[in-house]
This record gives structure tokens, sequence and C-alpha cells, in this order.
């Protein structure tokens, strides 16, 4: 993947383009509706209001750009992986070698990469370590040129659902 380019499915695009469209036709109406409402309280310089919908506004904008940036950029990827291996949105229990202590991680996207849900995208250092490989086999997660560990696949559950999942919002 090329830096700054995110990785997408399919249903990641569904979702970004759905996001969009909500913003533009029902959150953009309503935020200028509000920022017009506060500018017609009369002196701006001290009317919070106003600002408060001015930021809300900038932000929503601020949110479209950045989602259709993401659209344009994107790479589309697919689960190649085979029944038996490690694959987009499957759950894989591990088993850290050197402190023999273990966690469950759900394989995502970047957008949907979520570290206090154990969500581990595809790109991280684990993702990457866990991607293809099989139930029993030792990954070595390299971290940095000097520094890794070895992780071991208790097992995987493979699941194609991320219907659940939700995108981050930066």
């Amino acid at each position: 993947m090329q830096k700054g380019r995110a990785e997408l499915t399919e249903s990641d695009v569904k979702k970004i383009e759905a996001e969009i469209e909500d913003r533009k036709l029902n959150k953009r109406p309503a935020l200028i509706a509000e920022v017009q409402e506060a500018r017609a309280q009369g002196d701006l310089s001290e009317n919070f209001e106003y600002y408060a919908a001015k930021k809300a506004k900038n932000e929503n904008e601020g949110r479209i750009r950045y989602l259709e940036r993401m659209l344009r950029t994107a790479t589309i990827v697919t689960d190649k992986s085979a029944e038996d291996e490690v694959g987009m949105n499957n759950f894989v229990n591990v088993e850290f070698m050197d402190d023999h202590s273990t966690e469950r991680y759900k394989i995502v996207t970047s957008i949907r990469g979520n570290s206090l849900k154990n969500y581990i995208s595809i790109e991280s250092p684990i993702g990457k370590a866990l991607m293809g490989h099989k139930e029993g086999d030792v990954c070595h997660v390299e971290v940095r040129d000097d520094y890794g560990y070895d992780i071991k696949i208790l097992s995987i559950e493979k699941t194609n659902d991320d219907s659940e999942d939700e995108l981050k919002k930066y």
C-alpha cells in the first residue's frame, strides 16, 4: 500500500458514500440554518451560539472533504484468504510466546481499526503478521527493524460480516 492511501473494502466504500450523502443532504442544510438563526440574533462579537454553529458547520464540511479524498485515493481490497487462513473480518485468538498471554483480535481495514475493541488493521504490525497464516502457525510481528515478537495462532473464526463495525471519525 502506498503511504497515505487507505485500504477499503466494497462495504467500507458504501458506508462512506452513505455518510457523505447524509452529511450533504441532511446535516449540511440543518447546520446552515443554525448559523443563519444564530447570526440573526445580533451582535456577533459576544454570540456564542453563532460561533458554536459555525464550528459545527465547518466540522461537517471538513468531514465531507476528508471522506471524499479518502474515496479518491483509496485502494479497494478483497479477502483472498483460503478457508483455513486468517483473512478480513475474521476473529483470531493468539498466544504471545514471550509471556503465554492470549488475546482475541478481529482483522479489519484501517478505517475500522479500533484498539479498544481489539479490531486490528491489516496494515498494523500484528495484522500484517497474521494475514494468510493458519491455525497453529507461529508468526513474527515486526514492530521496528530492531524489535519484534512471536505470536501463535490458536484459532480462527471465519466471518465476512462487517455490518456492525463503525468507521473511524478521523
